[in-house]
């Protein structure tokens, strides 16, 4: 009888999606990994890091305010496992506005400037306030603030 014959197919070709869905699963099980490693390494390399910060902020995490007479004021905070923030300014009413601020503030036992004190709230935030009377009626405050 006759023979069948049979047609022969070439190679099965993939399908364009094909390459498109391989790709996505790529990037996402080795470009997933590898991005979330940048971002670590980025976010680590920042830790700790004392950067500028605005001084509401600042003195807001301190539990008190600038003064209304206060200029330059410097601010920076630092991020690790605990926070620090440092503020800096000259006023000329110092004294009033430690008393206003601080007034549970006890006084440090050593200082190396004219006023040192130190308030604690709840063991778990503590703000150093330091004050340089630099000549009659200017004074450079600094204070420091870190929680635990």
């Amino acid at each position: 009888m006759g023979e069948e014959q049979t047609a022969k197919r070439g190679p099965v070709k993939a399908r364009p999606w094909t390459w498109v869905w391989a790709t996505i699963v790529v990037t996402v099980f080795c470009g997933g990994p590898m991005a979330l490693l940048a971002w670590g390494a980025m976010a680590w390399s920042e830790m700790g890091r004392a950067q500028q910060v605005d001084c509401a902020e600042a003195m807001e995490f301190a539990r008190g305010t600038l003064p209304a007479d206060a200029r330059d004021a410097r601010c920076t905070a630092a991020h690790f496992q605990d926070t620090q923030v440092e503020a800096a300014f000259r006023t000329d009413r110092a004294g009033a506005w430690l008393a206003a601020t601080y007034p549970a503030g006890e006084t440090a036992y050593s200082c190396e400037v004219d006023v040192c004190v130190r308030a604690s709230y709840d063991e778990v935030l503590f703000v150093d306030v330091s004050i340089a009377y630099e000549d009659g009626e200017t004074a450079l405050v600094r204070v420091r603030a870190f929680d635990l």
